[in-house]
């Protein structure tokens, strides 16, 4: 991004170099070609290569492009070579008529960056037009009482081309009585037929003779008109003008039929010899098509429109002709008043429509005014609305730029319709607007925006892979690629989180999605950041937090922590007979996995050897004696106690607890008596061999009773740590062993061992032989064990 601003500030500082040189060259002489008219289109003017300092390579990064006023001239620059090149056939005569020589202004303009030249091309004439008798047949009315040496003005031919390829000369054919005089003057020459002979109506009433004219082209081109002299008796007065110079002004919106002048001639002869026709003499064919004359009064009338920007001033020669052939001269020099009748033109050189925003003083357009009037009518204003970022820069010649002021934010503003207005300075003010519509094309200069910046998704657990978890937007201020999104997950903070394992993204629409089940057990909540990402060049991100809560559901059954079950070793809780109703026989004490309601457990004895004889408490899972105990009862008791969760669907697992009856406890439990303290320092030495010599048994004897129950059970992780007096004989058949049909897969069983020692007998609960518990509640079973193992003694 920064090369690419320092490579656009460069252009500028170039860009305005070249504005400021072309400013400055100015006031330089413009350089000067030629070419012949009617050369073919494509035929080569000059190369420029030299005059505009350029390279072959150079010229077509340039731009060059060939303007001219009023568009007169058709010229192009090929960009490979550097030649100027004719687009079509020039005509001299239509481009400048008599004008000599015929010079046309043009510029070569080079865009990028600008850069105006001024040349002017001259066009050469070539003899490509014949002189031409406007009439064909002259008639002169000759006196005969006219003397020798008399001179009588005839009209000239026209020849459009100019210099040596113009009218150079005049013949007239032999005869005895005239010859042919030749006068220069400012309007070329001018034949003039003089009398050798004096003429004789009697003897030769009428003279033929041939008026050629010839240029003075290779090769020469001619014309040719036929000269009538009729000889007519003696008239001695030719008429004479009041004025040899009429001068009038016309303006160029006079109506057609307008008088434009009147011209007045007087003849002192009478009768025939004292009447006058007026016609034009020697006058050119746009001369006759502008005006005519009324051969009896003299009036001068307009046949057409003027136009001051065509043609400025007309002389017309009038002559002034008697009926005995004499005539007289005067000359009407109508000059044409400019009106305010052309609107200021604009033409557009160059232009760009497409401008990249964040630019400064950045050209827009070059064009350039004109305006054919004269005067304040052909003076010009220029300028643009004021509310817009843009500004008129003066160039050469009434050559203008459009020039940005300020940086354009597309965000803020993406088209621009501006009209450049020209205005002349006369009266009434004639204008022409012309619209440009300017579209602000986009960098990336915003970043992407989420439409939140954390968001907080919450899925149940136990979802199928590839579930769609909810999804997060993002909004760029920018077009095109530039506001093309990506969305990505970013690395996450934490580096012991499996992001990757655990969701993806849509890189397209921002749509996150689960790869895997989640578990609430394992993992509660977690968080990782996204990242949004267009496609501009450099791109450029945002990013998003995004936070998981898994909800909990009812997928844990209740877990057995007391007691345990196992088939191997069910132990049995001993009751005595004597014992109260509401006698505390035992506690099942469960946990769940899950959380919340899932997890509140309620409990129910669901089977049972005699049903009425205890109840479980529903809350906290205590067993109690329902009654007072009887002899009548059994003494053997099996009982199924129900725990279940309060989830939805619920789910349970049931606990099988073994009661005993008894009358009393085992002699063995009793408390031994006390020894003799003097006793018990003689024999302290050999209670310790004892001590030592019963460990080292009791030790052997335990590993050889753990082998044989690993053997026999298949249970590699299980600890037999005791043995317990089981009563003889078997529960009562009725009574349902449903160990392992519950919700859970495995029974539980505890073992309770009788010790004494210390003169009171008492229960202990020994290390429980248990299943592997889930890896996630090993810990809270392991506190729970020890907690109830220090808690459930019986004194």
């Amino acid at each position: 991004m920064e090369a690419e601003r320092r490579r656009v500030l460069k252009q500028r500082q170039v860009l305005l170099f070249f504005v400021l040189l072309g400013i400055a060259q100015a006031g330089f002489q413009p350089r000067h070609y030629s070419v012949a008219e009617e050369m073919e289109r494509g035929s080569f003017v000059a190369n420029l290569l030299k005059d505009l300092g350029l390279k072959i390579g150079e010229l077509a990064a340039r731009g060059p492009r060939v303007v001219s006023k009023g568009k007169k001239l058709n010229l192009q620059v090929d960009r490979q070579t550097g030649d100027l090149l004719l687009n079509e056939k020039l005509d001299r005569e239509e481009l400048c008529g008599p004008t000599e020589p015929c010079v046309l202004p043009f510029q070569v303009l080079l865009e990028n960056p600008l850069q105006i030249f001024q040349a002017e091309l001259r066009v050469r004439d070539i003899n490509d037009h014949s002189p031409v008798f406007l009439d064909k047949e002259m008639i002169l009315k000759i006196s005969e009482s006219i003397t020798p040496r008399t001179t009588f003005l005839i009209e000239c031919a026209q020849d459009l081309d100019v210099g040596n390829n113009s009218l150079q000369n005049y013949t007239i054919s032999p005869n005895i009585h005239f010859h042919l005089k030749l006068q220069d003057s400012s309007n070329g020459i001018l034949p003039q037929l003089v009398l050798d002979k004096a003429l004789d109506r009697e003897e030769q009433p009428e003279i033929r003779l041939t008026l050629t004219a010839v240029d003075g082209g290779t090769p020469p081109r001619s014309g040719s008109a036929l000269i009538l002299v009729e000889v007519v008796d003696i008239n001695d007065n030719a008429p004479e003008f009041a004025k040899l110079l009429y001068e009038v002004q016309i303006s160029e919106n006079s109506p057609i039929g307008s008088q434009v002048a009147t011209v007045s001639a007087r003849d002192l002869d009478i009768g025939t010899y004292g009447e006058i026709s007026y016609t034009f003499f020697q006058a050119s064919e746009d001369i006759r098509n502008t005006f005519r004359i009324n051969t009896q009064s003299g009036e001068l009338l307009l046949t057409q429109k003027l136009d001051f920007e065509s043609v400025q001033t007309y002389t017309v020669n009038v002559q002034a002709t008697d009926g005995g052939g004499l005539s007289g001269s005067c000359v009407v020099f109508v000059q044409v008043m400019d009106l305010n009748d052309n609107p200021p033109e604009l033409t557009i050189s160059t232009l760009t429509n497409h401008i990249p925003e964040n630019l400064q003083e950045t050209i827009v357009a070059v064009f350039s005014v004109s305006d054919p009037d004269s005067g304040d009518n052909g003076r010009m204003v220029c300028f643009i609305q004021e509310d817009l970022p843009f500004f008129l820069k003066p160039s050469v010649e009434n050559f203008y730029t459009l020039v940005i002021n300020t940086a354009l934010d597309r965000e803020t503003r993406s088209e621009y319709n501006v009209t450049i207005t020209v205005t002349d300075l006369g009266s009434p003010r004639l204008k022409t607007d012309h619209n440009i519509t300017i579209w602000v094309s986009d960098v990336n200069d915003n970043a992407p925006t989420f439409t939140q910046n954390f968001h907080t998704l919450f899925i149940r657990e136990n979802n199928s892979p590839a579930l769609h978890m909810g999804s997060v937007s993002a909004t760029d201020r920018d077009s095109g690629t530039n506001a093309q999104i990506t969305y990505s997950l970013l690395p996450p903070q934490d580096p012991h989180l499996p992001l990757d394992s655990l969701v993806s993204i849509n890189a397209d629409n921002g749509h996150l999605f689960a790869l895997r089940s989640l578990d609430y057990e394992a993992l509660r909540a977690f968080e990782f950041r996204v990242g949004a990402t267009d496609a501009g060049s450099p791109a450029l991100s945002s990013e998003a937090l995004v936070r998981v809560v898994v909800v909990d559901e009812n997928d844990n059954s209740p877990f057995v922590l007391y007691p345990l079950q196992n088939g191997s070793a069910p132990c049995t809780e001993l009751v005595p007979r004597a014992a109260e109703a509401g006698y505390l026989v035992t506690k099942v004490v469960a946990v769940d996995g899950d959380s919340g309601q899932n997890a509140w457990l309620s409990y129910q004895l669901l089977k049972a050897t005699e049903p009425g004889l205890f109840s479980v408490w529903a809350h906290n899972g205590e067993v109690h004696t329902a009654r007072l105990l009887s002899e009548r009862d059994a003494a053997k008791h099996r009982l199924i106690v129900l725990v279940k969760d309060n989830g939805e669907p619920p789910l349970s697992a049931t606990v099988t607890l073994h009661v005993l009856l008894v009358d009393g406890f085992s002699q063995l439990y009793l408390p031994l008596p006390e020894m003799a303290p003097d006793e018990a320092q003689a024999d302290l030495l050999t209670v310790y061999l004892v001590i030592a010599l019963a460990s080292v048994s009791s030790l052997f004897l335990f590993s050889l009773v753990l082998f044989v129950a690993v053997r026999l059970c298949g249970r590699n992780r299980a600890a037999l740590v005791g043995r317990c007096p089981l009563p003889e004989g078997h529960f009562p058949g009725h009574l349902v062993d449903v160990s392992g049909t519950g919700t859970l897969s495995q029974s539980y069983q505890y073992e309770v061992c009788l010790t004494g020692g210390s003169g009171t007998s008492e229960f202990k609960f020994l290390k429980p032989i248990i299943p592997n518990f889930l890896s996630q509640g090993a810990d809270r079973v392991s506190e729970t064990n020890t907690s109830f193992r220090n808690s459930f003694e019986f004194s």
